[in-house]
C-alpha cells in the first residue's frame, strides 16, 4: 500500500512540476472594455508555446499580466510554481523577456545595457557569444540604432543570462529572414538546455516551424489550444473540379463540403476532414480536370476567426 502511495505522490509531483506557466481564468478589464475575458492555459517544461491572434485580441495584455507590469482584474498566474505577482522580483531573475516594442535608454550604448543586465542578474552570461551570433555592434548609442538592431539588443538581453523561462512578444519583429533563422536556432538551443518558451506572433510560418503547441485568442477569449501536429491534421482541402457536362451544385452540399464557387461545368469546393464522400459523388460524373490543394496553417487559423 505504501509503495503505491509513494508512487502516486511522485507521479503527481512530477506532473505538477512539469507545468512551468499556469494561467487560470485570467481577466483584465479597462473600464467596460474586456481586453482578456477568462482565459486559461498551461505551458509545460521545455515547450515552445505560440500565442496567436490579430491585433487587439489580448496577446500583449496577457503577457503584461504574466510579467506583473499590469494587474489582472481576476484570475491567477503562476510561473515556475511561483505567484506572478507576489514573487515577481524573484521571477524576473528567472525570466528572459522581450517586449513587442523594445524600450531602451537613448543615451546609453548597447554595451551599457548589456552590462546593466549582467550586474542586475549577478551571474555568468553568454552576451559575447550572442553579440557575435547576431552581428551586433554594442558600442553605438541606442538612439542611433535601426529597429532591427534595437530588436537584436532586446534579444541579447533576454537570452544572455540563460533564463529558465523566455517570454517574447513578436521575437523576430524587424529582422531579416537570415536573422530570423538565427533566432529560431537560439530558441531551439534554449529548450535543449531545459528552458520553456512562450511567444506571441503574427507570423504563422514561424509558429508552424518552431512551436510545439499554439493557443489561439479571439476577442479576449481562448478560441483553441492545439498542438501543431493536430492543427495540421485538421485537414482542409480546396478542390477544383472541371466536369465534362453541366452539374447541379446542390448534389455536393454534403457534410464537410462547402461550395465556394460554381459555374456550369466547374466547382470550387472547400472540404473539411476526409474527401472520401466527395470522391464517391465525383465518381458518378465524367471529370475533365481535378485539382486538390491542402490548406496552410494560416487557412486553418482563419477558420477559428470566422
Amino acid at each position: 500500500m505504501w509503495v503505491f502511495f509513494v508512487y502516486d505522490f511522485i507521479l503527481c509531483y512530477t506532473v505538477f512540476m512539469s507545468t512551468i506557466i499556469g494561467v487560470q481564468n485570467l481577466k483584465k478589464h479597462f473600464g467596460k472594455v474586456k481586453a482578456i475575458d477568462g482565459i486559461s492555459f498551461e505551458v509545460e517544461k521545455g515547450e515552445i508555446f505560440g500565442f496567436l491572434g490579430p491585433n487587439g485580441a489580448g496577446k500583449t495584455t496577457t503577457i503584461r499580466c504574466m510579467m506583473d507590469f499590469i494587474r489582472p482584474s481576476e484570475g491567477n498566474i503562476s510561473i515556475l510554481d511561483k505567484d506572478a505577482h507576489k514573487d515577481d522580483v524573484w521571477l524576473k531573475k528567472k525570466i528572459g523577456y522581450l517586449s513587442g516594442q523594445v524600450k531602451l535608454y537613448d543615451k546609453w550604448t548597447g554595451r551599457m545595457h548589456i552590462d546593466f543586465v549582467s550586474k542586475l542578474n549577478g551571474k555568468t552570461d553568454i552576451a559575447k557569444e550572442l553579440i557575435k551570433k547576431l552581428d551586433f555592434d554594442p558600442n553605438r548609442k541606442t538612439k542611433h540604432l535601426s529597429s532591427g538592431n534595437r530588436q537584436k539588443l532586446g534579444l541579447i538581453m533576454s537570452f544572455m543570462c540563460e533564463p529558465d523561462v523566455l517570454i517574447f512578444d513578436e521575437p523576430t519583429n524587424a529582422l531579416d529572414p537570415l536573422l530570423q533563422n538565427t533566432v529560431y536556432d537560439m530558441i531551439a538551443d534554449a529548450t535543449k538546455r531545459g528552458a520553456t518558451v512562450f511567444m506571441s506572433s503574427h507570423n504563422l510560418a514561424e509558429v508552424q516551424r518552431i512551436c510545439d503547441r499554439v493557443g489561439i485568442i479571439k476577442e479576449g477569449k481562448m478560441a483553441a489550444i492545439e498542438s501543431i501536429v493536430s492543427l495540421k491534421e485538421k485537414r482542409i482541402n480546396t478542390v477544383r473540379v472541371l466536369f465534362a457536362n453541366k452539374v447541379d451544385p446542390k448534389e455536393f452540399e454534403i457534410e464537410g463540403v462547402e461550395v465556394n464557387k460554381k459555374f456550369d461545368q466547374e466547382l470550387v469546393l472547400q472540404v473539411k476532414g476526409g474527401i472520401d464522400k466527395l470522391v464517391k459523388i465525383l465518381a458518378k460524373h465524367t471529370i475533365r480536370d481535378l485539382e486538390v490543394t491542402e490548406a496552410t496553417l494560416e487557412d486553418i487559423f482563419l477558420e477559428y476567426y470566422e
